[in-house]
């Protein structure tokens, strides 16, 4: 497979497209498990359609821009993991052709091919559920259009007012997915090592990355939203911990074949420096100081899934590159690549589809949809889930702004707190759940607080479930 990719022609693109729908068709028309991150993000797009505002009326701690993403395909697909899946392809081939193009438009490595595109192809499918649009993905894109304007930069003798452009892509992609603000560090460090950048140009590219922050909080002053924009999103990203994954084997399996090709690509480098030129030399350095950020954003994820860490793909994909450069001889770089390219497509089916019976090895148990708790002939109900387990909302519709239990928390378990009561008051009497799923334990507590509450309601069969009266009025 090196070897047929390692020819530069422009058809070429066509067999790298074509392997990438190859590998993924499988999934794409069989059905495999939907997860509650999924399910999260439909959910939104969905209320966003309904006319509701983000972090106001929807508690939630997703990126506005990434909710704008699911608003629109909600608004045109309704509620479908599979247009979720074919939009994260769509993305996924745009990011494989620019990491392509530009690796080699610039020259970044010594020789031509389309080894560059082949390996992020590969390295985009760390797990199963990287086959879906999240807001990392989306976000990635942006950065690598931050890299591809940064590397300009540094082949010129002087930086110039692109610099803004720099800014501006990560500030997207950090209101694609708010931890990426951290990479106008990245930014920072690297125009001031590597360019000729005046204080000038600095400053635009600070004030490029300030700009889509400051209109979108702008946005949100003027429909009296600021207030829950700063503690929905801006606040919850060092509080927000959701759908805990306690399957770290798998996670560890995911990356290790990426993460280990990564480190001996870059390991290799101590041996051939001689053999590139000084920009190449700091493009090395730059992703270096690419990956150092990315793994700062760790602390910062609300949840640990290998999908979270697609912003790893670039770096490692780029140090990958020259571990198959440098192997010397032909016939060993292709039968690794081959090793692990067969290793990673069977991780990621058997994640899918539990090739492997019994074993749970890349199935990322913790973070599937489970059995609705709610009888299933209940749809189409507006539902209130106390709790991480948003299974009862698969087929019906929320109810209040709590979404996120763990921003619900200000609200539901502060209920000694007569404000918080009010709210809770206020939110049911506007959008009263039909039923409440509580996995929580505070409803009793609620019903004390607000007897109101409590006469609109009824105890069902099933253990903290609750149904609202047919009489019931708030």
């Amino acid at each position: 497979m090196l070897r047929f990719f390692r020819s530069y022609y422009p058809y070429q693109y066509v067999s790298l497209l074509g392997l990438l729908l190859l590998v993924r068709l499988p999934l794409l028309l069989h059905p495999f498990p939907l997860l509650i991150p999924e399910l999260n993000w439909m959910l939104v797009g969905e209320q966003m359609s309904q006319g509701h505002l983000l972090y106001r009326d929807i508690w939630d701690s997703i990126s506005p821009l990434s909710a704008l993403a699911y608003w629109g395909l909600d608004t045109v697909f309704g509620r479908s993991p599979l247009a979720l899946h074919g939009a994260a392809t769509a993305v996924s081939v745009f990011q494989i052709v620019y990491f392509n193009y530009v690796t080699n438009n610039r020259d970044v490595y010594p020789d031509r091919s389309f080894w560059p595109g082949l390996i992020y192809m590969l390295f985009l499918h760390l797990s199963f559920d990287c086959l879906t649009l999240s807001p990392v993905l989306m976000s990635t894109s942006f950065l690598l259009l931050a890299f591809g304007t940064l590397i300009k930069q540094m082949d010129r003798r002087g930086a110039t007012d692109e610099v803004f452009e720099v800014g501006f892509y990560i500030g997207i992609a950090a209101l694609f997915y708010l931890p990426s603000a951290l990479f106008i560090l990245w930014a920072s460090l690297s125009l001031l090592f590597f360019t000729g950048t005046t204080f000038r140009q600095h400053s635009l590219t600070l004030f490029g990355f300030i700009f889509p922050i400051a209109a979108t909080l702008l946005l949100y002053y003027l429909w009296d939203g600021l207030d829950d924009f700063n503690r929905n999103l801006l606040a919850s990203v060092f509080r927000v911990r959701q759908y805990s994954l306690s399957d770290f084997q798998s996670l560890f399996a995911s990356l290790l074949i990426p993460l280990g090709l990564g480190v001996l690509g870059f390991l290799s480098l101590f041996n051939t420096t001689s053999r590139y030129v000084n920009f190449q030399q700091r493009v090395q350095q730059i992703m270096m100081i690419w990956f150092v950020t990315a793994f700062i954003t760790i602390a910062l994820m609300p949840f640990l899934a290998p999908m979270l860490f697609l912003s790893f793909v670039p770096p490692m994909a780029y140090f990958a590159f020259y571990y198959f450069e440098n192997v010397r001889k032909p016939w060993m770089a292709e039968l690794g690549f081959s090793v692990a390219f067969g290793l990673m497509l069977l991780l990621f089916y058997q994640g899918a589809l539990g090739l492997i019976p019994g074993a749970e090895l890349g199935r990322l148990s913790s973070l599937q949809v489970k059995d609705s708790p709610l009888p299933a002939d209940i749809r189409d109900q507006h539902v209130l889930i106390i709790g991480e387990d948003l299974s009862a909302y698969r087929q019906n519709r929320p109810a209040t702004p709590y979404l996120n239990w763990d921003l619900a928390k200000y609200d539901l378990k502060n209920l000694d707190n007569y404000e918080a009561v009010i709210n809770v008051f206020d939110h049911f009497r506007q959008d009263p759940p039909d039923y409440i799923v509580d996995r929580e334990n505070v409803v009793e507590k609620l019903f004390q607080r607000a007897p109101a509450l409590a006469s609109q309601y009824e105890k069902t069969a099933t253990s903290g479930v609750y149904k609202r009266k047919m009489s019931a009025k708030l």
